[in-house]
């Protein structure tokens, strides 16, 4: 038998997902995160899958992992000292930045600048140019640049070096010559250079992506390295470790510590990628998914089965130029802290969270605030008699007297107090929801809304409700969707470089000259890692703007689509996509940015989730009578074992549908039905 294994590590909880290769056989996990090393709650987790699937963990092979390494050393800023070696009289670039100050007209006068991640007293000039074209103008200094370099290491502070050269992206000679005078002074340091990490134009832009590649690289390759050998120790020297790409796509655990700059939105990513896996499946290929856990809720919107992916990603505030699956995140999870300000009165929710310690007051480990875990409990829709997880039991006396200081803060009944809680929640989610459809031009109305997480699913009706988008889609295992998404998804890379050519000026021949040269680029770090060539598939991307834009579009496209209809492929798209956006389009003057080539290896799919026995009936689903709060009034219902639940069984409202990691909120007047993939669709009754 040959197992693969999904692991995420989220604020409050760790998923894991094991899956059976040869009969799709899978088994689920949930065990508390530890914030102060997440290598030990995978570990846990580990241990804890392997002991109650009774599975050898050397017959795991494959491991597959979404993780916040990344994100939280630049959150929390705690990377490594950074050195910046870049050309004389460039020094600057990243305080310079692009001289913009947020806020209003008059946000210079507030605004406080964040320490630089390289901070200018760890910062040189080299003396050599390059033009915009790539010729030499000044050749580089090596002497001059050595002993720079030997007084930065005297000062014995830089933990990690970069080097980013003015126009190196279209001729990185310098900097690679710089990259071997550094070794010689620094040794086996990590050493980033611009042209490696981001070869695109935009020198602030291309500075700080590279910076930031080498403020998480040594955490991240840490990491990354003290995970896989632990792995190796538990599972043989066989077992492959991948690591979620913020793009959705996996990389081998060698070029994630290399690369680690393409890591920062990991997490999220992974959710994403599962719920296009059971959605697109059932026949689902617009959807909006929001993804609820403890800590915040990030939410996305999918069209024809394909998320929508940002050219840059966005940490706190810093903004780097690597691909990202477009995901917005509200500080709105279960372990969201509910509070009432003494000047105000009134009630507010998050972003400050209970994360995994102390948790939320139900979990009975240590917490004591208010939060939306706790008002569930209190209204009902999440039973104290209902254990999360599979093994953590939950407080209904605690949460209770939580809600209380909440609603005698407020002057008001325990259940309206914990209500509002959850629905400023909703409110909120709501709002994130809007920012990737309404405001992108999309009616919501037109998708389906996929609710996962451990918390999605309690609220997936209710935004369901707010959205008008139906149905309202639980996935198979929606608490460890996240893990589902890292389990199933592609090992892939791309190449890319700055184009800056008319299209009319050029030729499909001359393109895919290019973008040949590309995908042969894009496919070196996976042929390294052992893939066949033969298993590669190949993608292409264009960034288009007419002239004089200082915005552009992505269009994807094949070589086929190039051979069919040449270029025209790529403008017709950008005239369509550019009048979506913004009511009109010129037909003519379209510039070439940049081109890229994305190149996939299919790490196969698993086989259907078995459902429930088609002979059973509704009764035969139900676990237990319950009652629960809405709406300001109390309604008797039932909980249903998801398990048993098969496409014949509608289950009317209100009710409750338990699973192992997550639990289902079915309204008065909606009903939940299964389809064929097994995902629970939730619908008014007409």
């Amino acid at each position: 038998m040959s197992y693969r294994l999904g692991v995420d590590v989220g604020g409050t909880f760790t998923d894991l997902l094991l899956i059976n290769e040869e009969n799709g056989q899978t088994f689920t996990a949930k065990v508390p995160s530890t914030p102060h090393d997440s290598s030990e709650g995978v570990l846990n987790g580990i241990a804890r899958i392997c002991e109650e699937s009774g599975v050898d963990p050397t017959q795991i092979h494959r491991v597959m992992h979404g993780t916040t390494v990344a994100t939280n050393a630049v959150l929390t800023g705690k990377g490594a000292k950074v050195g910046l070696v870049t050309t004389k009289g460039y020094e600057h670039t990243l305080q310079v930045a692009r001289s913009f100050c947020p806020g209003g007209l008059g946000g210079w006068v507030s605004y406080v600048k964040n320490p630089l991640l390289a901070p200018l007293e760890l910062t040189i000039g080299a003396s050599e140019r390059m033009d915009a074209k790539g010729k030499v103008v000044s050749d580089l200094d090596e002497a001059a640049l050595k002993a720079d370099l030997e007084t930065l290491k005297a000062k014995g502070e830089v933990e990690a070096l970069t080097i980013c050269f003015i126009n190196a992206y279209v001729n990185d000679e310098h900097e690679k010559r710089a990259k071997v005078i550094a070794q010689e002074v620094f040794g086996d340091m990590p050493i980033s250079l611009s042209s490696e990490v981001v070869p695109e134009m935009q020198e602030y832009e291309r500075t700080e992506t590279t910076v930031v590649n080498s403020y998480v690289r040594p955490e991240v390759a840490r990491y990354v390295n003290n995970l896989q050998a632990a792995l190796k120790d538990r599972m043989g020297e066989n077992v492959q470790l991948s690591i979620l790409r913020s793009d959705g796509g996996l990389a081998s655990g060698r070029a994630s510590a290399e690369s680690p700059v393409n890591l920062l939105m990991s997490g999220p990513a992974g959710g994403v990628t599962g719920a296009i896996y059971f959605c697109s499946r059932a026949g689902y290929d617009d959807i909006l998914t929001f993804d609820m856990g403890g800590t915040s809720t990030d939410v996305a919107l999918i069209q024809g089965s394909k998320a929508k992916v940002r050219r840059e990603t966005i940490v706190g505030d810093v903004r780097v130029r690597a691909p990202s699956v477009d995901v917005r995140t509200v500080g709105a999870g279960g372990g969201s802290i509910a509070f009432v300000p003494e000047l105000t009165k009134a009630l507010r929710v998050g972003p400050e969270s209970a994360g995994a310690v102390p948790g939320p007051a139900a979990y009975m480990k240590g917490g004591t605030e208010p939060t939306v875990c706790d008002a569930n409990v209190v209204l009902g829709y999440l039973p104290s008699d209902v254990q999360l997880g599979g093994a953590m039991a939950i407080d209904r006396e605690a949460a209770v007297a939580a809600v209380q200081k909440v609603a005698d803060a407020m002057g008001i009944d325990l259940m309206e107090a914990a209500e509002g809680i959850i629905k400023i929640a909703n409110e909120a989610m709501f709002g994130a929801l809007r920012l990737v459809s309404v405001e992108q031009g999309y009616d919501p109305r037109d998708f389906a809304l996929v609710g996962f997480g451990g918390a999605g699913p309690l609220h997936a009706n209710a935004l369901g409700i707010l959205t008008d988008a139906w149905p309202v889609i639980v996935p198979p295992g929606p608490g460890v969707l996240c893990a589902y998404g890292d389990a199933t998804t592609e090992v892939q890379d791309e190449a890319a470089r700055t184009y800056l050519t008319l299209a009319q000026e050029t030729t499909k021949e001359a393109l895919m000259a290019d973008l040949e040269e590309l995908r042969s680029k894009a496919s070196e770090s996976l042929i390294a890692d052992g893939l066949a060539p033969e298993s590669l598939e190949v993608t292409y991307q264009a960034d288009l703007r007419y002239t004089g834009q200082a915005f552009e579009i992505s269009v994807d496209f094949t070589r086929d689509d190039i051979e069919a209809n040449g270029l025209a492929v790529l403008t017709d798209y950008f005239d369509q996509e550019h009048e979506k956006l913004f009511t009109f389009k010129l037909g003519d003057g379209h510039e070439i940015l940049m081109i890229r080539a994305v190149v996939k290896a299919k790490s196969g799919d698993i086989a259907e989730r078995k459902l429930g026995e088609d002979t059973l009936t509704l009764a035969d689903c139900k676990v237990q009578d319950t009652r629960f709060f809405y709406d300001g009034a109390w309604h008797d219902g039932a909980i249903y074992d998801r398990r048993k639940l098969h496409p014949a069984i509608a289950v009317p409202g209100p009710a409750i549908v338990s699973e192992m990691d997550s639990t289902t909120v079915v309204l008065p007047g909606y009903q939940a039905n299964i389809d064929h993939v097994g995902n629970l669709l939730i619908n008014p009754v007409k």
